[in-house]
Parts: structure tokens; sequence; C-alpha cells
């Protein structure tokens, strides 16, 4: 060691003795994962992988449940790897961890940040060693994008380059829909003293609220969603194609409900399964009458929830105001209708001569 490399550690040893504290020292940019990795890291963890990625209450959940029904094909939920922080980076990301991984004298990282493979194997574990148990070839992990939108997609190509990427979208309106009444039901904890006040009035008589009459929004949090919404879909499927080319694959929560087979078979083609038999069919049908949401509601509002729609389209047209429309169309008009939407304007069968948002501050 020099001299002055000895001076500069003394130096830090004794802030720290004295203080408590020492300089903060950047973590350097994770590095993605590199074609070499890639195949090394499939050598030990062979099974094909996909990401079903979507804006909340998109279907996303649904669409795994499908999905995994075919004996080739698992999927699993909710890993968050790429979609919500602390995301997989938080194992790598502190400079402490990066210094080790990246530290010259390393002589397993061949002069090279290990953090892509660490994270690599981490999530490949996770993965495999459920795909192992259920004897599936082919594993996968759905969680909603939500909050990360195009970035998300960036964060999995920088560990998932050879994956395949599913996205499902859902009519707007009626995702934001759903996602307000969830917020009702299992996100309490989240609203403000306006959401509370507007809870407690829908819980009170939601014949008003479920006809169209009285809105369920305060017109902030309407905005935010429909804004929200937009970006998902515009930058998820922009980035997606960029990154992913043909290992990118989309459909519409609405054409899935129309047609489950048709969608569903598509889906398992896409991702290298073999043609479903009558066995496969069969229990495709049996899960799509399935609601666990409803259930879940249920249990969570009695009788109330038995008058929320569920799983459905166009809820939008029963329960969005005038005002509520509005709202959207001027956030995510173009967008909506770019995927096959119906215009807000002249729909539903509420009272929207006299339906108002609430406009309490969201």
């Amino acid at each position: 060691m020099t001299q002055d490399a000895f001076g500069s550690r003394l130096k830090r040893a004794v802030r720290l003795l004295l203080r408590g504290d020492h300089t903060a020292v950047a973590r350097t940019p994770i590095p993605a994962i590199t074609q070499e990795e890639v195949e090394e890291a499939r050598r030990f963890f062979p099974r094909p992988k996909f990401f079903i990625f979507g804006h909340a209450r998109s279907g996303t959940t649904l669409l795994a449940r499908v999905v995994r029904l075919h004996p080739q094909v698992h999927c699993n939920w909710q890993s968050h790897f790429f979609t919500r922080a602390p995301f997989l980076t938080g194992l790598v990301e502190s400079p402490e961890v990066a210094e080790w991984l990246g530290r010259r004298n390393n002589r397993w990282n061949r002069g090279r940040d290990l953090s892509p493979v660490v994270m690599r194997a981490v999530a490949d574990f996770i993965l495999e060693r459920e795909a192992i148990q259920e004897a599936k070839g082919i594993v996968g992990d759905k969680s909603p994008s939500s909050l990360l939108h195009g970035a998300a997609v960036e964060r999995l190509a920088g560990v998932y380059p050879d994956a395949r990427l599913i996205y499902i979208l859902r009519d707007g309106r009626d995702a934001v829909v759903s996602q307000r009444l969830q917020s009702f039901v299992d996100a309490v904890d989240t609203l403000t003293r306006d959401d509370l006040r507007l809870r407690h009035a829908f819980l009170a008589s939601p014949e008003a609220f479920l006809g169209g009459a009285r809105s369920i929004f305060l017109e902030g949090d309407l905005r935010g969603r429909a804004e929200g919404w937009a970006r998902n879909v515009t930058e998820t499927v922009a980035v997606g194609k960029e990154l992913f080319a043909d290992r990118f694959h989309y459909l519409r929560f609405e054409d899935l409900l129309a047609d489950p087979p048709g969608a569903i078979k598509k889906v398992w083609a896409f991702l290298g399964a073999a043609a479903p038999g009558e066995t496969e069919e069969k229990a495709l049908r049996l899960e799509m009458g399935r609601n666990l949401d409803a259930e879940w509601q249920r249990g969570q509002l009695g009788e109330v929830a038995s008058r929320i729609p569920k799983g459905g389209a166009g809820s939008w047209k029963r329960m969005m105001t005038a005002r509520d429309l509005e709202v959207v169309e001027q956030v995510a008009g173009p967008i909506l209708r770019a995927w096959g939407y119906p215009e807000s304007r002249g729909q539903g069968t509420g009272n929207r001569g006299q339906g108002t948002v609430n406009r309490g501050q969201g």
C-alpha cells in the first residue's frame, strides 16, 4: 500500500471514529448483463423465463392464473423484481456491495462488476425452484408495472434480455374505476381525509355511485390515475417493442374475456408451449368462471360488495359521471381510441346531467 493510500484510509477511519460517519461514496452504475453471462446463467437455470406486466386492475392476475393451466407453464405473482422498490437491484445497490463485487483483487469477477450475475442467479433460483416443484419447463412472474411504466421494461432488459414479456391492457376507464374501488376495500390506510369521507358516503348509500349520479373520485385523483394509465400503456408498448422485438406480446383484457381459448392459445404459442388439449381447454373455462377478487371483497364489504361490478368490461358506462368522462377524455382520449375503445361522450345509463366529480383535494 502506498503512503498516500494509507493516509487516505487513516483519515477516513479517524472521521468515522470521531463523527460516526464518513464521506458518502456513490455507487457505480450497475451494468447490464452480457450475452456471455446470460448463456452461463442458462446452463445452470435452463428454463425459459417470461414476465407479465400491466397497469393495476388490468387483468394481470387473471392472465397469470390461466396461463399456468398449461402443463408446461408455471406462473406466480408479485415478485416485483423490476416493478416496485427496492427492486432486484436492492441486493447490490450499496456502494459497499458494489466495491466488493467489483474489487480488482476479487479473482472470481473476471475484472467486472458481478452485480448482474448475482441478480440473475437470485431471480433464476426463485423462479426455477417452484417450477421444479410443479414439474414445468417454462416459468414466469406477473407483477403490475403501474409505478415505473417503461422504466420497468428497461430494468427487466438489463437482467433478462433473453426473456419474453407479455403486456395486458384494459380500457383505462374500467381500470381506474376498479383501482378506485379496490382502494376502498383494501387500501384504506392510504386514503386522505376527503377520500375517507367519500368512502363512507359510498358504503352508506352506494346506489348513487353505482348508477353514475355521483362520482367515486376526487377530480385530482381521477386525473392522476388516468394519466398513469395512459403513460403505462404508451411507454410499455414502445419500450417493449424496442428492447424485446419479437419477444414482446400484448393483448387486451377485453379480448381475453370475449374469446379465452383464442387469446390464451396465442400466449401459450408465444411462450413456446405445445398446443393445448381438451383438458386444458376445460380447465380454462372453469378458471375464467371464477372471480377470486369478488370473494375477497365480499369478506371485506359484505352485501355492498355484491353490487360492485367486478372483472368485466364496460363498468365505466354505469359508474362514471359526465365530469368523470370529461376528465378521462382530456387525459387519455386519443390513447383509448388508438386501442379501439369507444368514445366516452354519450355513453352509459347513469344520470349524466346531474353527475359530478367530487372536487376535494386528491
